[in-house]
């Protein structure tokens, strides 16, 4: 593959993980009511949904609450996607087309389950 192609690719990884994966990964989960989601999956639906940072430290905390929900696609597609973020910190080579992937199959789970 070309040197500058390879360049380009590993800077748009970058760029993706410095700007998307963190800012969507961020965020704390909605209201601590008691109106609030009894599953762990859906409260971790709102890391996804956030514009804020959050800490790489924070990532096994949020793939356990999807690892802990109820519903097996949202358990499937919310771990996937944590274990993509933790790739994508030293990721070479990608186009990002598989984190929109993960995050769109993620989102439609979070969606169907009324998040």
């Amino acid at each position: 593959m070309n040197p500058i192609r390879v360049a380009a690719l590993a800077g748009l990884a970058a760029a993706l993980v410095a700007l998307g994966v963190p800012a969507l990964l961020a965020g704390a989960p909605g209201s601590t009511a008691s109106a609030a989601p009894q599953d762990s999956g859906l409260v971790a639906c709102a890391y996804p949904m956030s514009t804020q940072d959050v800490a790489v430290t924070a990532y096994p905390k949020i793939r356990a609450q999807f690892a802990g929900s109820r519903w097996p696609d949202l358990r499937t597609a919310g771990t996937d996607y944590i274990d993509l973020a933790v790739q994508l910190l030293t990721a070479r080579g990608t186009d990002g087309y598989q984190t929109v992937w993960f995050y769109q199959r993620l989102s439609a789970a979070c969606a169907e389950h009324g998040r």
